[in-house]
């Protein structure tokens, strides 16, 4: 993007955020090398992303995560620790995105940012809790890689038409709620079933 616009500064941080819910790491090694490598233009707050330790930074702790993230029943305890980690740092990306804007402007972008993050990686762990049981590991490893890519092409795409990767957020965003509620009823059925006569 040649030029921000407050509307395409909130469709940034609409899509980044939601990649940052999925993954936080692959979102920020994929800003910082685009940036780095001059492949496009950040908003002036996210400079920092570009710098060569941060982009190490990301693609070490990237690379931890892509392995534990596809552990099952480990997945569980690591996706509940990165609520401390996901939904923060896409509060901050949102809030150093939108330092051109008024500062009440960038507290509303860090509330939004830290909201999609939230729904995002709720619905990531909502449906990995749903997963986990299964007793194969191929459906865990098949459903974390596609949050990968999920979240790198978001990502991508939202530097390059920033509206379009905000409008398919927005889409994920409704089918996300859904999907938890959705669970949540099952998981009340499941709990609810009378128990045989005979069990103890």
């Amino acid at each position: 993007m040649d030029a921000f616009t407050p509307t395409t500064i909130a469709a940034l941080i609409i899509a980044a955020s939601f990649a940052a819910g999925l993954n936080v790491y692959a979102t920020l090694l994929t800003l910082g090398l685009l940036a780095h490598a001059h492949w496009i233009e950040l908003p002036v707050g996210l400079d920092v992303l570009a710098h060569w330790w941060v982009i190490g930074i990301s693609g070490f702790l990237f690379a931890i995560e892509f392995v534990a993230d596809k552990i099952p029943a480990f997945d569980m305890v690591w996706n509940a620790l990165h609520t401390f980690v996901r939904v923060p740092v896409a509060a901050l990306l949102a809030y150093r995105a939108s330092e051109q804007l008024s500062p009440e402007m960038q507290i509303l972008a860090a509330i939004a940012g830290a909201g999609i993050a939230l729904v995002a990686h709720g619905s990531k762990t909502a449906v990995r809790a749903a997963v986990t049981p299964s007793p194969e590991p191929v459906s865990n490893i098949a459903l974390s890689t596609g949050e990968d890519m999920l979240a790198v092409g978001i990502t991508w795409l939202a530097t390059q038409h920033p509206l379009l990767a905000a409008g398919i957020v927005c889409g994920l965003l409704i089918f996300a709620v859904i999907t938890v509620r959705w669970l949540a009823k099952f998981v009340r059925r499941m709990w609810s079933k009378p128990r045989p006569a005979n069990a103890r």
